[in-house]
């Protein structure tokens, strides 16, 4: 072997003796094959075995596995972002002529790809109430292939009947899933309760850093899977099994992060009440829309919550943000930073709403000590109220 060879080709070394805590990282773009046989007949490989680079390594297969029990489901994909999980979903399952139903207080980006992208291709769309529950048998049509559902919500917090809607979709034939980013599969199990397509941003608890993208569906059928992965290959979605691994490290940690943040949001967001800084929506709260079915179905809250800000204040809100020292301003959430994010559903929701109309303060709790958190949003309400 010639120096330039020696220079591509790595030593084979024993690793007899060696033994880590930490998921390895597989980089590969190229699977090799032992043989001309193995590489013409790659094609025949199952869905957990591997042909190409982005339909998976090893440590990919490792987060697919740990979500599945999780979840307590079979089976789990895992996607670029929580959106491209949800497109995934909705593609997956419906043909031009179906109909889609989907929850008023979903993330508003679903919206956008109904109106934008299926309705345009032949799929209808409509919203209905999140509060509806069984009622919901009055919106569904001949035609209607899934019900999609966010609960709680995004920025107003309801939490939706899960059992009742998925108990009329079975009857009717009918697919449902899920955005259950806010609570995880450790404070509320999708599949238990009979939904079909359970989806998480892993961006968010999972994660934990705010420094990833990744979304994951976890379903208990086989071919709901296979609808996912042949919707994957098609639109050629793939993830980084270094991004892999940070979700897979984040997770360690999640269960400790998340009693944290939900205790301590529980706690501030019950103060900000008590104080009349507004309407407060967190489904701890006895006062949040749907918090008896929370503690029905939940076993716990996390740490995002929500704030409606009066009128009277709007016109100080830039100057109180300016004046936060340990809340940042941003998107997302479900880091280890506090965060806070004014955010507005009026484009977004097509059915009428209380606070349609109203700027809304998201609020995410992290990890910093709770006496400093209470004293920036001391001085920020102080800030608004003028």
């Amino acid at each position: 072997m010639r120096d330039a060879t020696k220079s591509v080709h790595h030593p084979k070394i024993s690793e007899e003796g060696y033994a880590a805590l930490g998921v390895p990282t597989h980089r590969a773009s190229t699977i090799v094959f032992p043989d001309a046989e193995a590489y013409a007949t790659r094609s025949q490989r199952d869905l957990d075995g591997y042909s190409y680079g982005l339909h998976g390594t090893p440590t990919q297969r490792v987060l697919e596995a740990q979500l599945s029990g999780l979840e307590n489901g079979l089976k789990t994909v895992i996607l670029p972002s929580g959106q491209a999980a949800i497109a995934v979903v909705l593609l997956s399952c419906l043909r031009p002529g179906d109909h889609v139903l989907v929850a008023d207080n979903a993330y508003p980006p679903v919206i956008g790809l109904c109106r934008n992208f299926l309705e345009p291709r032949g799929i209808a769309w409509s919203v209905f109430e999140p509060g509806i529950g069984a009622g919901i048998e009055g919106d569904v049509r001949d035609n209607t292939r899934l019900i999609w559902m966010e609960s709680p919500g995004s920025t107003t917090m309801e939490i939706e009947d899960v059992p009742a809607i998925t108990a009329i979709a079975k009857r009717r034939g009918i697919l449902t899933g899920i955005d259950n980013t806010w609570a995880t599969p450790l404070l509320f199990k999708p599949l238990d309760h009979g939904v079909d397509f359970s989806m998480q941003a892993l961006t968010k608890y999972p994660g934990g850093h705010s420094d990833l993208l990744m979304g994951s569906v976890s379903v208990n059928e086989l071919e709901l899977r296979k609808a996912l992965r042949d919707t994957m290959r098609m639109l050629g979605f793939g993830v980084s099994p270094d991004a892999v691994q940070l979700v897979l490290r984040g997770m360690e940690t999640m269960a400790v992060r998340l009693a944290h943040v939900g205790r301590v949001a529980g706690e501030i967001a019950a103060e900000l009440e008590s104080r009349g800084v507004g309407p407060v929506l967190f489904p701890a709260l006895a006062s949040s829309p749907g918090h008896a079915i929370w503690k029905r179905d939940f076993t716990g809250a996390s740490g995002l919550f929500s704030v409606v800000l009066p009128a009277a204040h709007e016109a100080r809100l830039d100057a109180a943000l300016n004046g936060l020292r340990y809340f940042a301003i941003g998107a997302s959430w479900g880091g280890t930073r506090s965060l806070i994010a004014p955010m507005s559903v009026k484009t977004s929701r097509q059915m009428p709403h209380p606070h349609k109309d109203r700027i809304i303060l998201r609020v995410n709790i992290g990890v910093e000590d709770p006496s400093d958190l209470r004293e920036d949003l001391d001085g920020f309400f102080t800030a608004l109220a003028g």
